[in-house]
């Protein structure tokens, strides 16, 4: 079984990009800012149970990494960065420390590394249980005008928030709860050690007004980039600045490896 995802033709000899979305997304969240990166060959994926790999089921993290394993093999992709936002960006992280042979580089947006310690495990697996069983059970168009009322997303406006739930509302929301309890955070290994340790170029995209990932984004080994006038998810938000960052490391990071 393999991801279902769209690809794109590049210029021959460059690394592919591949995009996994953030949670409730899909493939076509990453599509715009993609299109400002027309020379490299791209694959937008849907992740487990989203978009139109929602009848798969990702049973944890090692599970969903060797998924991703499988459809590159599938695509024949040898040599391919990562680009992942929140929940992608994550499973991104997650799948570079195991240090996949191919993988030349990872560019993450707005994503946690992992939790430190047991209690704040147990808070956060407490919480997903409790979203898990409103999208299971309850209208996704109320669920998801709560979810955006959460803190990370302080930075939308009304009419941007109630575009994201109409958006999100289009979701199974059975498959999207199992989705997130199998990928929480109160699931995740704290990444920092390995992640430190990793050989490939390393880079963390926040929004100017995302405070807790600006925050997150020192903690880190990489190479921190803020995006102007973008909270959490800022490729949405300013998708002309993240494709010109994109392009801008990528050109770099590849001139330096000739």
């Amino acid at each position: 079984m393999i991801l279902q995802g769209t690809h794109c033709a590049g210029s021959a000899g460059k690394p592919w990009l591949v995009f996994l979305h953030g949670f409730s997304g899909d493939r076509r969240e990453w599509q715009l800012p993609g299109e400002g990166l027309g020379d490299f060959p791209r694959l937008y994926l849907d992740l487990p149970g989203h978009g139109d790999s929602a009848h798969i089921a990702g049973r944890d993290f090692r599970d969903v990494s060797g998924l991703l394993n499988r459809t590159l093999i599938s695509y024949n992709i040898l040599k391919y960065w990562l680009i992942g936002y929140s929940l992608g960006g994550r499973i991104a992280m997650y799948h570079a420390c195991q240090r996949p042979e191919g993988l030349q580089g990872l560019i993450v947006e707005g994503a946690h590394p992992g939790l430190r310690d047991d209690h704040e495990r147990a808070s956060r697996r407490a919480s997903d249980a409790h979203w898990a069983a409103r999208f299971r059970h309850e209208p996704l168009e109320a669920v998801f005008a709560d979810w955006y009322q959460q803190p990370v997303f302080a930075s939308l406006t009304e009419a941007q928030r109630q575009a994201l739930v109409a958006l999100r509302s289009r979701n199974n929301g059975a498959m999207l709860a199992a989705m997130l309890q199998a990928t929480s955070l109160a699931e995740q290994p704290d990444l920092r050690a390995a992640l430190a340790e990793c050989v490939v170029p390393f880079f963390y995209l926040y929004g100017e007004r995302d405070d807790k990932f600006r925050a997150i984004a020192r903690e880190l080994p990489a190479i921190g980039h803020q995006i102007p006038q973008a909270g959490h998810n800022a490729h949405r938000e300013n998708p002309g600045a993240v494709a010109e960052r994109l392009a801008q490391i990528l050109r770099q990071s590849i001139k330096d490896t000739l």
